[in-house]
């Protein structure tokens, strides 16, 4: 089980440390942004019995970051004796970079998130894939697709039914 966890950190960490490292830079500067993008996988190697490696660890990598980048700039402020320019300086940076304002942390979440939806709505049954598809992707009325497919409105309606149940459950824990 280590084992298979420590390839898994290698790759992550060779496919996630360049763009760490840029976004990191950009908030702190060159001179610390190595130290928290290191300690940043220090601390998923501490808690690799914990960490969960799904969908959205891009995501919690950027924003572990950007948490470690604004401890940095609040110690440096108290540091500076709350220097109120620095203040300002820092608190500018930190807006702007906010992960939730970030375009390049959006397209990240929203590719992640369309990537789950589409793995959902793949995983439908078939009949009720199909009516889904016909319905939300392209935008068919019930009764339309019932004579598309040969079947009657109420079993349209049903598989309709059947098929947001499912993804809701299944996507119940994805922020929309």
């Amino acid at each position: 089980m280590k084992e298979e966890f420590e390839v898994t950190y290698k790759a992550l960490f060779r496919r996630y440390y360049a763009g760490l490292l840029f976004y990191a830079t950009r908030l702190v500067g060159e001179d610390d942004a190595e130290d928290i993008v290191q300690d940043v996988f220090v601390e998923v190697w501490r808690r690799q019995d914990t960490v969960e490696i799904g969908e959205q660890f891009q995501s919690f990598l950027y924003r572990s970051v950007y948490t470690k980048a604004i401890n940095l700039l609040k110690h440096k402020a108290v540091a500076e004796n709350y220097n109120a320019d620095a203040v300002e300086f820092y608190q500018k940076k930190l807006d702007y970079y906010q992960p939730d304002h970030t375009d390049v942390i959006s397209r990240i979440e929203n590719r992640e998130l369309r990537s789950e939806l589409h793995r959902a709505i793949d995983e439908l049954p078939d009949k009720c894939r199909e009516v889904f598809k016909l319905s939300y992707l392209h935008d068919m009325k019930n009764k339309d697709i019932a004579d598309v497919m040969g079947i009657s409105l109420r079993t349209v309606e049903a598989h309709m039914y059947k098929a947001l149940k499912v993804l809701r459950e299944r996507l119940k824990g994805l922020r929309f």
